[in-house]
């Protein structure tokens, strides 16, 4: 998992002939590999150093403060910090125990500029920052030197996003829809990340953080007919080995360049130890089972019967997982519910046995009340003897730095004891964690369909995936399969879903996750056996993925490979459409495929199960065309055999 520099010794001695940066006076140049970016350094008229980015030739940030106000020396790095500069280029490859794809190049040019105190001042008396410019993006952080002797705290972050033009924005908004889209000199008061914006029809950007290991989650703030955005988070205090998270500015000429980056999680270090036992899947759900009867008169519960069955059809589709969600160790909230003893414990040992045999793994839930007031490490420690797999851990209460601290916690904790981890109900977002914790596999930052009656609407989805997954993989709990879910009297939850079956299955696989875990019974699923065969061909790890089309709020189409096969999904939003499908992706030659598509009279409110198959031969270089019904979508499987 370590980084591998590729013809390390010929980069540096290119280095003494060909420079990633350059100097001119006060004011210093950095570009991407392939030089279509470019970030500047310089002075303002205050003498306050800021910083200008441009894309393919045009300003998209424009003059933008850096650094930060102190409480006793004031601005720092202010104009009478002398500065010194060195630059390094790197060229490697990540290869992720999961992910979007196989190998990811780790190609940026970088500049570090180190400022020193005016001699005589009391305080810091060095501050670094540190530049990288990639190809799909610019990320900068502060750092202080190990060697520092002095100390200082912090009244405010002076980092800004000054954008260029009134370009068009849209946010996270946690269980929500997303805000957006809205034009900048809208937008007022504080948003939180990840900040997706559109700068004309071949410009996109996204703000967002990556590696925070100290202090409180990026929040950015505004003032409505500006288009100035500033960060907002909680100050800290600069001490020796002091180092911010990574200021991150996502580029991309589409928006699918966007979703396909790896930015985020190559900010992040290396994982030190074996993860060689994490392993990515689809896994299946007691909680939207709850109440649905089938029609040979099975109840369905959160219990045991119930659970022999969820296990058996996971391993009958080579699903990996089943996931425990609340109240199997008593009522979750409870402050006497036991994690490791109450009420369903022995079932859940029963349970874990059974399905070590079928190949299956078992989550346990664990709410914030048990998993703080009986001590952390011992109930962790208990689900690692016991077998299971994996922990979804719910309702995380505290300030957003207390809860990025717990979560960091949990995770390494999860980590030594072989256990998957997924965070639910307003989690801290995430920040390419899944680089150094690999079994940081998902985590519900998004609106969850379904969930709480909030609003989830077609265009939710396509908008959520240009937005929120940016930060890295969600878990969105699509694929329910009955759609009206009402004759089944779920317990939870029996509205509607706004959406096609097809969608459905789409949405499966374009949702990145480590763990895809759909909602519904196996009668549902056995229902629509295409589209079954569908997700179980959803084998991860994935080799290669790909965003094929995309529009922010309108639609996307996906490709992701697996050992076997091609996998393609699309969705839109509540307009109907017809979209032409590239198949670039493949290899010189001939396959075969399956298409499913919405019916011809399908709509997302009317008529959600209406389907179609058509059995196709494909090559290379054409497209397929595909209509799509209102809130609907299509999925393509070409085998490889």
């Amino acid at each position: 998992m370590k980084i591998h520099t590729i013809f390390a010794t010929a980069l540096t001695v290119a280095l003494s002939v060909t420079s990633c940066s350059k100097q001119s006076g006060d004011v210093f140049t950095l570009t991407s590999p392939d030089g279509k970016l470019e970030l500047s350094v310089q002075k303002d008229s205050a003498g306050i150093w800021e910083y200008t980015f441009a894309g393919n030739k045009e300003e998209l940030i424009k003059g933008s403060r850096l650094g930060y106000m102190s409480v006793s020396q004031g601005v720092i790095p202010s104009a009478e910090w002398p500065v010194s500069a060195s630059e390094q280029c790197h060229e490697g490859i990540w290869k992720p125990v999961w992910g979007k794809r196989k190998e990811v190049k780790d190609h940026y040019n970088e500049l570090t500029l180190t400022f020193a105190a005016p001699e005589g001042q009391q305080g810091l008396d060095t501050l670094k920052v540190v530049f990288r410019a990639y190809n799909d993006g610019l990320a900068f952080r502060y750092v202080v030197p190990e060697t520092e002797k002095q100390s200082v705290e912090i009244k405010q972050e002076l980092t800004q996003y000054n954008f260029a033009g009134d370009y068009t924005s849209w946010f996270y908004n946690g269980e929500y829809h997303n805000l957006g889209p809205d034009k900048l000199t809208e937008v007022d008061g504080n948003r939180m990340p990840v900040m997706t914006v559109q700068a004309g029809e071949n410009q996109y950007m996204a703000v967002h953080e990556a590696n925070l290991t100290e202090g409180e989650p990026l929040t950015l703030t505004s003032r409505k007919g500006e288009t100035l955005f500033e960060v907002s988070s909680k100050p800290s205090v600069l001490k020796a080995g002091s180092a911010s998270a990574w200021r991150v500015l996502l580029y991309g000429t589409d928006p699918g360049t966007l979703v396909d980056s790896h930015l985020i999680e190559l900010l992040n270090p290396d994982p030190e130890g074996d993860f060689s036992w994490v392993k990515p899947g689809m896994a299946v759900w007691d909680w939207r089972i709850n109440g649905a009867v089938t029609d040979d008169g099975f109840h369905y519960t959160m219990s045991y019967p119930s659970w022999i069955r969820m296990v058996d059809f996971a391993a009958e589709q080579g699903f990996k997982y089943l996931v425990l969600d609340a109240n199997w160790y008593g009522p979750e909230f409870a402050s006497d519910s036991n994690p490791t003893t109450g009420d369903k414990a022995k079932d859940v040992q029963r349970l874990l046995a059974y399905a070590k045999e079928k190949g299956v793994g078992i989550w346990l839930y664990l709410n914030d009340v048990g998993g703080r007031k009986y001590p952390i490490e011992q109930t962790l420690k208990q689900y690692g003897e016991w077998g299971a797999a994996g922990v979804k851990y719910g309702f995380m209460n505290g300030t957003p730095e207390e809860k990025n601290h717990w979560t960091r916690k949990i995770t390494q904790l999860c980590a030594e004891n072989k256990l998957l981890v997924d965070f639910h109900d307003g989690p801290v977002h995430p920040y390419g964690q899944m680089r150094t914790w690999p079994n940081a596999v998902t985590r519900e930052f998004c609106h969850a369909q379904l969930d709480a009656h909030r609003v989830f609407e077609p265009k939710t989805f396509v908008t959520t995936v240009f937005v929120n997954m940016l930060a890295g993989p969600v878990d969105m709990n699509n694929g329910m399969f009955d759609l009206r879910q009402g004759p089944t009297t779920r317990v939870d939850e029996n509205t509607p879903v706004p959406s096609t079956v097809v969608s459905e299955a789409a949405r499966t696989l374009i949702t990145f996750s480590g763990v895809t875990i759909v909602p519904d019974i196996p009668e549902m699923y056995r229902k629509y056996p295409e589209l079954l065969d569908f997700l179980s061909s959803e084998k991860m790890p994935w080799k290669e993925s790909k965003t094929l089309l995309g529009r922010i709020g309108e639609y996307i189409v996906m490709m992701r490979e697996t050992e076997d096969a091609y996998l393609v999904a699309a969705v839109t939003n509540e307009e109907e459409r017809t979209l032409s499908i590239p198949l670039s992706f493949l290899p010189e030659g001939s396959y075969r495929a399956q298409l499913m598509l919405d019916g011809d009279d399908a709509h997302y409110l009317t008529n959600r199960e209406s389907y179609q198959v058509k059995e196709l031969q494909v090559k290379s270089g054409e497209n397929i065309s595909v209509k799509l019904a209102a809130g609907g979508g299509a999925c393509l499987k070409i085998s490889k055999k």
